[in-house]
Protein backbone atom coordinates (compact mmCIF):
# COMPACT_ATOMS: atom_id res chain seq x y z
CA UNK A 1 0.00 0.00 0.00
CA UNK A 2 0.99 3.60 -0.47
CA UNK A 3 1.34 6.44 1.90
CA UNK A 4 -2.71 7.88 0.98
CA UNK A 5 -3.73 3.59 1.57
CA UNK A 6 -2.08 3.41 5.01
CA UNK A 7 -3.51 7.01 6.38
CA UNK A 8 -6.86 5.70 5.14
CA UNK A 9 -6.07 2.81 6.80
CA UNK A 10 -5.34 4.61 10.05
CA UNK A 11 -8.21 7.27 9.86
CA UNK A 12 -10.17 4.67 11.76
CA UNK A 13 -8.31 3.96 14.61
CA UNK A 14 -7.48 7.20 15.31
CA UNK A 15 -9.92 8.02 17.82
CA UNK A 16 -8.65 4.93 19.95
CA UNK A 17 -5.12 5.85 19.93
CA UNK A 18 -5.75 9.51 21.27
CA UNK A 19 -7.67 7.71 23.98
CA UNK A 20 -5.06 5.91 24.73
CA UNK A 21 -2.44 8.60 24.66
CA UNK A 22 -0.43 6.59 22.06
CA UNK A 23 1.54 8.03 19.28
CA UNK A 24 0.55 8.09 15.63
CA UNK A 25 2.10 5.30 13.68
CA UNK A 26 4.52 6.51 10.93
CA UNK A 27 4.16 5.24 7.37
CA UNK A 28 6.73 2.85 5.96
CA UNK A 29 6.56 1.61 2.47
CA UNK A 30 5.85 -1.92 2.89
CA UNK A 31 6.70 -4.94 0.15
CA UNK A 32 5.17 -8.40 0.52
CA UNK A 33 7.45 -11.07 1.47
CA UNK A 34 7.57 -14.19 -0.22
CA UNK A 35 7.87 -17.30 2.25
CA UNK A 36 10.47 -18.89 0.17
CA UNK A 37 12.73 -16.04 0.77
CA UNK A 38 11.72 -15.80 4.52
CA UNK A 39 12.25 -19.96 4.82
CA UNK A 40 15.97 -19.02 2.89
CA UNK A 41 16.86 -16.51 5.62
CA UNK A 42 16.48 -19.51 8.42
CA UNK A 43 17.85 -22.22 6.50
CA UNK A 44 20.69 -20.13 5.43
CA UNK A 45 20.93 -19.57 9.50
CA UNK A 46 20.60 -22.99 10.54
CA UNK A 47 18.68 -22.30 12.99
CA UNK A 48 17.96 -25.20 15.87
CA UNK A 49 13.90 -24.77 15.49
CA UNK A 50 11.99 -23.80 12.49
CA UNK A 51 8.34 -23.35 13.38
CA UNK A 52 5.55 -22.68 10.94
CA UNK A 53 1.40 -22.05 10.28
CA UNK A 54 -0.92 -22.03 7.90
CA UNK A 55 -0.27 -25.29 6.26
CA UNK A 56 2.66 -27.45 5.23
CA UNK A 57 6.23 -25.70 3.81
CA UNK A 58 7.16 -26.94 0.23
CA UNK A 59 9.08 -30.66 0.17
CA UNK A 60 12.11 -29.09 -0.31
CA UNK A 61 12.35 -26.69 2.18
CA UNK A 62 11.16 -29.49 4.92
CA UNK A 63 13.72 -31.91 3.04
CA UNK A 64 16.55 -28.96 3.43
CA UNK A 65 15.90 -29.10 7.42
CA UNK A 66 16.46 -32.37 7.73
CA UNK A 67 19.83 -32.52 6.05
CA UNK A 68 20.97 -29.73 8.04
CA UNK A 69 19.57 -31.29 11.54
CA UNK A 70 16.63 -28.15 11.85
CA UNK A 71 13.45 -29.30 14.09
CA UNK A 72 10.44 -28.47 12.68
CA UNK A 73 6.98 -27.92 14.27
CA UNK A 74 3.79 -27.34 12.28
CA UNK A 75 0.78 -25.65 14.01
CA UNK A 76 -2.53 -27.72 13.59
CA UNK A 77 -5.68 -26.74 14.64
CA UNK A 78 -7.45 -30.28 13.99
CA UNK A 79 -6.69 -33.82 14.21
CA UNK A 80 -6.74 -33.47 10.29
CA UNK A 81 -3.94 -31.05 10.16
CA UNK A 82 -1.99 -33.31 12.32
CA UNK A 83 -2.09 -35.82 10.15
CA UNK A 84 -1.43 -34.16 7.72
CA UNK A 85 1.95 -32.48 9.09
CA UNK A 86 3.14 -36.55 10.14
CA UNK A 87 2.34 -37.13 6.57
CA UNK A 88 4.65 -34.38 5.57
CA UNK A 89 7.44 -35.44 7.81
CA UNK A 90 7.29 -32.96 10.83
CA UNK A 91 9.56 -33.38 14.03
CA UNK A 92 7.06 -32.27 16.41
CA UNK A 93 3.77 -30.65 16.35
CA UNK A 94 1.90 -27.90 18.38
CA UNK A 95 -1.43 -28.63 19.25
CA UNK A 96 -2.99 -25.28 19.07
CA UNK A 97 -6.59 -24.82 20.68
CA UNK A 98 -8.98 -22.12 20.08
CA UNK A 99 -8.51 -20.08 23.41
CA UNK A 100 -5.05 -19.45 21.87
CA UNK A 101 -4.14 -15.84 21.48
CA UNK A 102 -3.61 -14.37 17.39
CA UNK A 103 -4.65 -16.32 14.04
CA UNK A 104 -5.68 -19.21 13.75
CA UNK A 105 -3.96 -21.36 11.28
CA UNK A 106 -6.65 -23.46 10.34
CA UNK A 107 -5.20 -24.77 6.55
CA UNK A 108 -8.09 -28.03 5.76
CA UNK A 109 -11.08 -26.43 7.04
CA UNK A 110 -12.40 -23.06 7.46
CA UNK A 111 -11.08 -21.33 10.78
CA UNK A 112 -15.09 -21.13 12.24
CA UNK A 113 -15.34 -25.38 11.35
CA UNK A 114 -12.08 -25.61 13.21
CA UNK A 115 -12.19 -24.30 16.98
CA UNK A 116 -11.39 -27.42 19.43
CA UNK A 117 -9.88 -26.24 22.81
CA UNK A 118 -7.01 -27.36 23.92
CA UNK A 119 -7.63 -29.80 26.32
CA UNK A 120 -9.78 -31.72 24.02
CA UNK A 121 -7.65 -31.31 21.09
CA UNK A 122 -4.05 -32.51 22.65
CA UNK A 123 -5.32 -36.08 23.30
CA UNK A 124 -7.31 -36.10 20.17
CA UNK A 125 -3.63 -35.68 18.08
CA UNK A 126 -1.70 -37.64 20.49
CA UNK A 127 -3.57 -40.81 20.04
CA UNK A 128 -3.40 -40.55 15.96
CA UNK A 129 0.25 -39.10 15.61
CA UNK A 130 3.97 -40.48 16.37
CA UNK A 131 5.86 -37.74 17.05
CA UNK A 132 6.11 -35.02 19.81
CA UNK A 133 2.94 -32.69 20.87
CA UNK A 134 3.64 -29.36 22.00
CA UNK A 135 0.19 -27.87 23.88
CA UNK A 136 -0.44 -23.94 22.81
CA UNK A 137 -3.47 -22.22 24.00
CA UNK A 138 -4.80 -20.59 27.42
CA UNK A 139 -2.23 -22.45 28.82
CA UNK A 140 -0.65 -19.65 31.57
CA UNK A 141 0.34 -21.28 34.95
CA UNK A 142 1.60 -24.63 36.11
CA UNK A 143 -2.22 -26.09 36.51
CA UNK A 144 -2.02 -25.71 33.00
CA UNK A 145 1.14 -27.49 32.14
CA UNK A 146 0.17 -30.46 34.59
CA UNK A 147 -2.88 -30.32 32.76
CA UNK A 148 -1.80 -30.67 29.18
CA UNK A 149 1.14 -33.56 30.27
CA UNK A 150 -1.64 -35.81 31.75
CA UNK A 151 -3.27 -35.31 28.04
CA UNK A 152 -0.49 -36.56 26.53
CA UNK A 153 1.19 -33.27 25.21
CA UNK A 154 5.64 -33.24 25.51
CA UNK A 155 5.65 -29.70 25.90
CA UNK A 156 3.83 -26.64 26.12
CA UNK A 157 4.03 -23.51 23.82
CA UNK A 158 3.44 -20.19 25.68
CA UNK A 159 2.36 -16.29 24.49
CA UNK A 160 0.21 -14.28 26.19
CA UNK A 161 1.74 -14.93 29.51
CA UNK A 162 4.90 -13.75 28.57
CA UNK A 163 3.24 -10.64 26.92
CA UNK A 164 3.68 -8.58 30.14
CA UNK A 165 7.60 -9.00 29.52
CA UNK A 166 9.95 -5.79 28.40
CA UNK A 167 11.48 -8.70 26.24
CA UNK A 168 8.59 -9.63 24.08
CA UNK A 169 8.67 -6.20 22.10
CA UNK A 170 5.34 -5.52 22.86
CA UNK A 171 4.36 -1.90 23.59
CA UNK A 172 4.30 0.08 27.41
CA UNK A 173 0.71 0.37 26.19
CA UNK A 174 -0.07 -3.20 24.94
CA UNK A 175 1.69 -4.58 28.11
CA UNK A 176 -0.39 -2.80 30.55
CA UNK A 177 -3.32 -3.92 28.97
CA UNK A 178 -2.64 -7.92 29.17
CA UNK A 179 -2.41 -7.12 32.82
CA UNK A 180 -5.61 -6.04 33.38
CA UNK A 181 -8.77 -7.85 34.22
CA UNK A 182 -10.45 -7.05 31.20
CA UNK A 183 -8.13 -8.77 29.05
CA UNK A 184 -9.54 -12.03 30.50
CA UNK A 185 -12.34 -10.83 27.98
CA UNK A 186 -11.03 -12.12 24.82
CA UNK A 187 -13.15 -12.63 21.86
CA UNK A 188 -12.36 -14.38 18.05
CA UNK A 189 -13.20 -12.07 15.30
CA UNK A 190 -11.98 -11.13 11.38
CA UNK A 191 -12.52 -7.19 11.97
CA UNK A 192 -8.62 -7.15 12.14
CA UNK A 193 -7.81 -8.32 9.09
CA UNK A 194 -10.21 -10.47 7.50
CA UNK A 195 -8.89 -13.98 8.93
CA UNK A 196 -10.05 -15.19 11.94
CA UNK A 197 -7.82 -14.33 15.43
CA UNK A 198 -8.40 -13.68 18.66
CA UNK A 199 -7.78 -10.46 20.66
CA UNK A 200 -8.59 -8.95 23.79
CA UNK A 201 -12.38 -7.46 23.81
CA UNK A 202 -12.83 -4.05 23.36
CA UNK A 203 -14.18 -1.10 21.87
CA UNK A 204 -12.20 -1.35 18.64
CA UNK A 205 -12.96 -4.70 18.20
CA UNK A 206 -16.40 -3.90 17.81
CA UNK A 207 -15.57 -1.17 15.50
CA UNK A 208 -14.02 -3.16 13.21
CA UNK A 209 -16.50 -5.82 13.56
CA UNK A 210 -19.43 -3.85 12.58
CA UNK A 211 -17.68 -2.70 9.61
CA UNK A 212 -16.45 -5.81 9.18
CA UNK A 213 -20.23 -7.06 8.73
CA UNK A 214 -20.75 -4.47 6.47
CA UNK A 215 -18.03 -4.84 3.91
CA UNK A 216 -19.05 -8.41 4.48
CA UNK A 217 -22.55 -7.95 3.26
CA UNK A 218 -22.09 -5.11 0.59
CA UNK A 219 -19.22 -7.06 -0.89
CA UNK A 220 -16.72 -4.37 -0.23
CA UNK A 221 -12.93 -5.09 0.91
CA UNK A 222 -12.40 -3.93 4.49
CA UNK A 223 -9.12 -5.13 6.06
CA UNK A 224 -7.60 -1.99 8.23
CA UNK A 225 -5.34 -3.28 9.28
CA UNK A 226 -4.01 -5.26 6.21
CA UNK A 227 -1.17 -4.06 3.84
CA UNK A 228 -1.49 -5.38 0.55
CA UNK A 229 -1.70 -8.84 0.27
CA UNK A 230 1.10 -9.88 2.41
CA UNK A 231 0.47 -8.82 5.84
CA UNK A 232 -0.56 -6.09 8.45
CA UNK A 233 1.19 -2.95 9.58
CA UNK A 234 3.87 -4.92 11.56
CA UNK A 235 4.97 -6.72 8.57
CA UNK A 236 2.82 -9.67 9.31
CA UNK A 237 4.03 -12.82 7.09
CA UNK A 238 0.39 -14.53 6.72
CA UNK A 239 -1.01 -14.86 3.50
CA UNK A 240 2.32 -13.80 1.43
CA UNK A 241 1.72 -14.38 -2.41
CA UNK A 242 -0.79 -16.91 -1.95
CA UNK A 243 -4.68 -17.87 -2.31
CA UNK A 244 -6.22 -17.91 1.16
CA UNK A 245 -6.33 -21.98 1.56
CA UNK A 246 -2.49 -22.65 0.96
CA UNK A 247 -0.68 -19.29 2.93
CA UNK A 248 1.99 -20.10 4.35
CA UNK A 249 3.35 -18.34 7.72
CA UNK A 250 6.30 -18.42 9.56
CA UNK A 251 5.61 -18.48 13.35
CA UNK A 252 6.27 -15.94 15.21
CA UNK A 253 6.51 -16.44 18.55
CA UNK A 254 5.79 -13.42 21.08
CA UNK A 255 6.41 -16.09 23.72
CA UNK A 256 8.58 -19.34 23.04
CA UNK A 257 8.70 -22.90 23.01
CA UNK A 258 9.16 -24.96 26.41
CA UNK A 259 10.69 -28.10 26.37
CA UNK A 260 9.44 -29.12 29.99
CA UNK A 261 11.77 -30.80 32.80
CA UNK A 262 15.60 -31.83 32.76
CA UNK A 263 15.28 -32.81 28.42
CA UNK A 264 13.67 -32.05 25.75
CA UNK A 265 10.57 -33.92 24.66
CA UNK A 266 10.69 -37.24 23.02
CA UNK A 267 10.77 -37.95 19.61
CA UNK A 268 9.78 -41.27 18.66
CA UNK A 269 10.23 -41.19 15.19
CA UNK A 270 14.16 -42.98 14.80
CA UNK A 271 16.29 -41.09 13.32
CA UNK A 272 15.35 -37.58 14.24
CA UNK A 273 17.15 -37.21 17.57
CA UNK A 274 16.93 -34.07 18.89
CA UNK A 275 19.56 -32.20 21.49
CA UNK A 276 18.72 -32.72 24.98
CA UNK A 277 19.09 -29.98 27.05
CA UNK A 278 18.94 -28.70 31.42
CA UNK A 279 16.13 -27.34 32.79
CA UNK A 280 15.11 -23.83 31.12
CA UNK A 281 14.38 -20.52 32.74
CA UNK A 282 10.70 -20.58 32.40
CA UNK A 283 10.31 -23.67 33.57
CA UNK A 284 12.32 -22.68 36.73
CA UNK A 285 9.63 -19.60 36.80
CA UNK A 286 6.69 -21.81 36.44
CA UNK A 287 8.16 -23.73 39.78
CA UNK A 288 8.57 -20.44 41.81
CA UNK A 289 5.15 -18.75 40.64
CA UNK A 290 3.28 -22.27 41.40
CA UNK A 291 5.32 -23.52 44.47
CA UNK A 292 3.02 -26.26 45.87
CA UNK A 293 2.75 -27.52 42.22
CA UNK A 294 6.22 -28.35 42.10
CA UNK A 295 5.85 -32.12 43.22
CA UNK A 296 3.02 -32.79 40.68
CA UNK A 297 4.95 -31.54 37.55
CA UNK A 298 7.66 -33.57 38.30
CA UNK A 299 5.94 -36.57 39.17
CA UNK A 300 3.81 -36.18 36.18
CA UNK A 301 7.37 -36.21 34.51
CA UNK A 302 8.90 -39.12 36.23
Amino acid sequence: SNESGFNRSLAPLAIHLAALGAPRPAYKPYSPARFEDQARVLLDAKVPVFSFIYGIPPKEILEECRAKSIVTIGAATTPDEAAALQEAGVDAIAASGFEAGGHRGSFLRAAEDSLTGTLSLVPQIVDIVDVPVIAAGGIGDARGVIATLALGAEAVQMGTVFLAYEESGASRLHREAVLRRKAGHTALTKGFTGRLARGIHNPLMEELNRDFAISTATGTRHKPLDRGRGGGPLGSSASVGRPKRHSRSLHRFIGFLELIDSGSFRNRRPGHGVERKPPSETFKFLIRRDRKWEGQILQTRS
